[in-house]
């Protein structure tokens, strides 16, 4: 948010020259019924869609490997559990079970960032320009088209399912990137962490079922249907997508005029018209855009990890059944899928009611984020003994893990509100990096030592959060920066 917001807004965060409007735009910005949190919820689904396509395979993949192939294989680390290689001889009676080692486990999961870093900077730089409608619309579609084909490319071979995994990637990203060009125009400075947070716990939501009804699906009817389902639910989404979403209010058929010229004051002060132009130069010499970048980077490293290992820590270490495991697995995520809502909510109260500064508010939040989740994950080694010291452990991680949400993860919109599609891109080009490395290399801890391969990998996971913390913490700002107001710079 940038300085001039904090200022000029008086009344319901609307400037001095609309008094004439300040009643029916009070009236307009009170409560969830209008139709900016109407999208924000529209997005919500989108988001929820996108993440049970991101998600399925982590908990189809407990199910989709022959543990009892692996057994007569050097140099592979398995665990013995009764229940779950039980279970795994039921599932295969239903659907084909493959020879994937750790390490083989971990290419797979890691390939749908593969060919994510060629997305988000064009998607985002294009949804910025032409607007978001059309460039999320077709991620979704092709997205949830290609995840209905994942069995068929399973059985093709691991270079098939890595290429339908790695175009998947591509088109998720164009989901992910694009969306945020839509609250430029959308969300009223004061209202940006509730929306955006609205929109984004959608995506713990997916996660959430995806593993509660994921395993379930496993056990009974196969695995293949895991995709076959959430597939279809993606297909439905597109559906709902196209007619109800508008890049702009002034485009939307059904907002009232209240409404409108309430988004259209509390924006007027901002210089947030997205431009063909870049400031190539003076983003990258900012300090600030630089720590959030590697914060993004950090963070999503941890992410990357919780979202496709989570099942198979579960199953390893508490030695439960692929349907149990799903179970177990969702409780994190409905956690900070609730928290992820409440943060945005709270972020909201204390700058409305000037009760911390902005950045205050993005610092702090995310110093619970990283000090919080970095303690849990760490400690996981000495409890793995205890389910319900493990699963209490879990969920904290995932609750303090969703205050980042409005902490740093959104800070990119403060510091330079013109050019938030296109840094999206390029915080999600980050993202994908850490999505393809941080799997792999856990894959290979793994493979070398089942036990302490996990202590390896949430240690390193803690470094790494930290060091981003600390930069952030240093070099973190909240105002517009002047790169992002002015037109005269030497562009791109």
């Amino acid at each position: 948010m940038c300085a001039k917001a904090d200022v000029k807004p008086t009344v319901g965060g609307i400037s001095n020259e609309s008094n004439l409007f300040t009643t029916p735009e009070q009236s307009a910005r009170k409560g969830f019924c209008s139709v900016r949190h109407g999208l924000a919820f529209v997005l919500h689904i989108c988001n929820f869609s996108i993440y049970t396509q991101q998600m399925n395979l982590s908990i189809a993949i407990t199910a989709m490997v022959n543990h009892t192939a692996l057994q007569s294989q050097p140099n592979v680390s398995i665990y013995s559990q009764d229940d779950w290689n039980a279970t795994q001889e039921e599932s295969q009676a239903i659907a084909p079970a493959y020879a994937w080692n750790p390490e083989t486990q971990g290419i797979i999961l890691s390939s749908l960032n593969y060919g994510s870093f060629v997305a988000p900077l064009p998607s985002g730089y294009v949804a910025g320009v032409f607007g978001a409608k059309y460039v999320v619309g077709a991620g979704l579609v092709i997205s949830s088209v290609l995840t209905l084909l994942i069995p068929l490319s399973a059985d093709a071979g691991v270079a098939a399912l890595i290429v339908v995994r790695v175009i998947q990637g591509i088109a998720q990203v164009t989901v992910l990137t694009g969306q945020y060009s839509i609250w430029v125009k959308w969300a009223p400075p004061l209202e940006r962490s509730q929306l955006i947070s609205i929109a984004a716990s959608g995506g713990m939501l997916g996660s959430f079922l995806v593993f509660i009804i994921g395993g379930l699906i496993c056990q009974t009817i196969g695995w293949p249907y895991v995709f076959y389902i959430f597939g279809g639910i993606g297909c439905a989404c597109c559906l709902l997508w196209f007619p109800l979403a508008y890049n702009d209010p002034e485009s939307h058929p059904f907002i009232s005029a209240d409404e409108k010229r309430y988004i259209a004051a509390s924006l007027a002060q901002q210089d947030r018209l997205p431009d063909w132009s870049l400031p190539i130069k003076a983003m990258i010499t900012s300090l600030p855009l630089w720590a959030i970048l590697l914060f993004h980077f950090c963070e999503y490293w941890t992410l990357q990890i919780v979202m496709a290992y989570m099942p198979t820590y579960i199953s390893s270490m508490l030695q439960t059944n692929v349907r149990d495991s799903g179970i177990l697995s969702a409780l994190p995520f409905v956690a900070g899928w609730i928290c992820i809502i409440l943060g945005g909510l709270l972020a909201d109260f204390l700058l409305s009611r000037k009760i911390l500064r902005l950045i205050t508010i993005r610092k702090l939040f995310t110093a619970v984020d990283v000090l919080g989740s970095s303690a849990v994950l760490v400690s996981l080694h000495w409890v793995r003994s205890s389910q319900g010291a493990t699963m209490v452990f879990l969920v904290l991680s995932a609750v303090f893990s969703s205050f980042s949400q409005s902490g740093a993860l959104v800070n990119f919109m403060d510091i330079a509100p013109r050019y938030t599609s296109f840094l999206k891109g390029l915080f999600q080009m980050c993202v994908n990096i850490a999505g393809a490395i941080s799997p792999t290399v856990s894959g290979v801890l793994l493979s070398q030592d089942s036990e302490l391969g996990w202590r390896n990998v949430f240690f390193i996971t803690a470094a790494i959060n930290i060091t981003g913390l600390i930069i952030y913490l240093i070099f973190g700002q909240a105002h517009e920066q002047d790169w992002a107001k002015e037109e005269t710079l030497t562009h791109f």
